[in-house]
């Protein structure tokens, strides 16, 4: 079984910044490449020369924008050399680890919930 090593966000984001970067949207299936230019405390995000993709379907460039905080799911290293389509297959390998630790510890947690004490006979 894996041990849950968690991430700090803060250092994780400060250590993308002037970084090529994926950020996944909660809704429409829509995600941005782009360099990270800033962070703040609540986790808003600004992109520079970012490019917009609907359904892993280019969009187009879009420059400079600022995404708000609630509305990301996720977010990673650009491992994609091409650009034209993003998939859920350019997430980073780190933070599949990480949710599937996630769901390994609360698994866990929840069996040992639900199992009835062992008593000595």
């Amino acid at each position: 079984m894996s041990t849950l090593s968690p991430i700090n966000p803060k250092p994780f984001l400060r250590d993308l910044i002037n970084k090529k970067i994926v950020v996944t949207l909660k809704f429409n299936k829509t995600q941005y490449k782009g360099v990270l230019v800033s962070t703040d405390n609540y986790f808003n995000l600004q992109l520079s020369d970012a490019e917009e993709f609907i359904d892993s379907q280019s969009k187009g460039k879009i420059g400079d924008i600022f995404l708000r905080c609630n509305n990301v799911l996720w977010i990673g290293k650009d491992l994609s050399e091409k650009s034209g389509s993003v998939s859920a297959d350019s997430a980073p390998a780190e933070a599949t680890r990480g949710a599937n630790a996630v769901l390994e510890a609360q698994e866990t947690e929840i069996s040992q919930d639900a199992a009835p004490p062992q008593t000595a006979t």
